[in-house]
């Protein structure tokens, strides 16, 4: 599913795109349109598509990320989609309370809690 540059790891799991940072910082501006563009392009000819991204790899990210995943979560929305994220470090869920995304966000301790929390 993902190409050999990807900045993700993918797979489709009953229904649902899995999606793994590969990257320990998503930090780069570039790469993050990257991956923005990624995610976006997976679910864009899914009908109702289930997205479940885990920060698992992930140590530190940017306001740009945060933003793309506003983004993301905004194009989820107009599919009549489902967004979930999981595997977030207590650091980085810091900044999601902070800048209250963690309101916006379905945001699960584990992935398989994430995968079985889709309707």
């Amino acid at each position: 599913m993902a190409s050999d540059d990807s900045r993700l790891r993918v797979r489709k799991e009953s229904g649902v795109i899995r999606a793994e940072f590969v990257d320990r910082n998503i930090l780069d501006e570039a790469n993050i349109q990257a991956i923005t563009d990624e995610l976006l392009a997976l679910v864009v000819n899914e009908p109702r598509p289930k997205l479940l991204i885990s920060f698992s790899n992930v140590d530190h990210l940017s306001s740009a990320a945060l933003g793309a995943l506003i983004t993301i979560h905004n194009k989820m929305k107009g599919l009549s989609g489902q967004l979930r994220l999981a595997d977030i470090d207590p650091q980085i869920y810091e900044v999601f309370e902070i800048t209250k995304l963690n309101k916006l966000f379905q945001i699960h301790e584990t992935s398989d809690e994430a995968a079985d929390s889709f309707a």
